[in-house]
Order: C-alpha cells, then structure tokens, then sequence
C-alpha cells in the first residue's frame, strides 16, 4: 500500500519524451482547455487507459462466458454514463472509442467558460482556484474535477462572491450584451479603400511676442536728442 502521506503519482510520463507531434499536439490541447501544465494532461490520459484495459479484459472474460464478468460490465456502464462519458445504450466498444477531449470537455474548468461564466479557459481556472465557483451550493477549487450528469446545471457564481454582481468588471456580459456590441460594431461606417486617413490635428503653435522696437543709441538720459 505504500505510506499514505506519500501520495502515488497518478500519471505516467510518456515513453518517448522528444516526440515532436506529440509534444505539439499537448500543447494546442493544453492552450485549447486551460490547462496548467503537462501533467494534468497525462492524468486525464491515464484515466481513458485504466477504463481500456478494464474494457478488453472484460471482453475477454467474456469470451468464456463468466457470469461475473457480465456483471462488471453493466456496472463499468453505468459508471461511465454517470459521468457523463457515455449514453444508456452503449457497449465495452463505445469505451474503447472513448476520444481524450470527450473527458477534457467534463471537466469543470471546461463547462464554467462554456456556461459564459468566464471569458477565458484560463479565467475559468482562476475563478475555481480563487473560490468564486459553487457546485450543488458548495465551494469548489478543483479546476480537473469531473463533473457528473446532472450537475452541470448546478454550476454557479459562489454566493459570497463579488462576481455575482452583474456589474463587476471582469464578470461576462450576457449574451444579448454581446450580439449588441457585435451588431454595433458591424454596422458601424468603415472606411473606403483608397481613402487616406484623416490628417491628425496639428498642435496649435505658441504665439510669437511681438518684436520689440531697437533701442535709439542716440537718446541722452534725460530725453533729448
């Protein structure tokens, strides 16, 4: 069991570490969802192969008609359709067809900027870490926590928080806000192809002191000539 104050690490680091369309490829997913680095990438990774594996053994078992086997199988089911993975009427090779950003796309980073409660992906992380996120009316600060079917409604601005203001600064505006803005900035007048920009206003110059008539060298100090 090992100590449990040494927790396992629950990723696997990938065998070939300077594969260059691999290395791409994480890091368009990583931008694409948020994410913080490349660990929690192979996490998400690690999970999809645990339930592989558990699928082909059990299509294997099942080849030799275990009665237990038939069991495990409507239960991994059912486990996967409770988060949301998968639908009631799938089978072990829907499991196996199970694509990595159909989980990325369960996570609770992921479904807080697709609810419109984040600008970014990488604001939605902020508002989780920082506590501003409630699920079922609880705080949650858990950006990769899978969130299960049915729940996704419950996904929430935390009650105390100052993002339940709809005139905070960095809150979203609703949708109807953004078509507007987008409409106004569409029909707003453009400019015509070939037209030169408008000449900047120039500054308006200091006025000149007037010029001072030259002193008569020939005047005497009383004022004669």
């Amino acid at each position: 069991m090992g100590d449990p104050k040494f927790s396992r690490r629950k990723y696997t680091r990938p065998s070939h570490p300077w594969d260059g369309p691999r290395i791409q490829e994480e890091k368009e997913i990583i931008k694409k969802y948020g994410m913080k680095n490349k660990r929690e990438l192979w996490k998400v990774k690690d999970f999809l192969r645990r339930y592989r594996r558990i699928a082909r053994n059990l299509q294997a078992r099942m080849l030799n008609k275990e009665a237990q086997a038939e069991k495990e199988k409507e239960q991994l089911l059912k486990s996967l359709f409770r988060m949301g993975l998968l639908g009631e009427k799938s089978d072990l090779n829907d499991v196996l067809a199970l694509g990595l950003e159909a989980v990325l796309a369960r996570r609770l980073q992921t479904l807080v900027h697709l609810k419109g409660l984040s600008y970014t992906p990488g604001q939605a992380r902020q508002l989780i870490i920082h506590g501003h996120i409630s699920l079922k009316g609880k705080k949650m600060t858990i950006p990769g926590y899978l969130v299960m079917r049915g729940e996704d409604e419950q996904i929430a601005y935390r009650a105390t928080s100052p993002y339940t203001s709809e005139m905070h600064p960095m809150r979203p505006k609703p949708a109807m806000a953004r078509e507007l803005e987008i409409a106004t900035a569409d029909t707003a007048p453009k400019p015509v192809e070939g037209t030169p920009p408008p000449a900047a206003p120039q500054p308006a110059k200091p006025a000149k002191e007037e010029e001072k008539a030259p002193a008569d060298l020939n005047v005497a100090p009383g004022g004669e000539k």
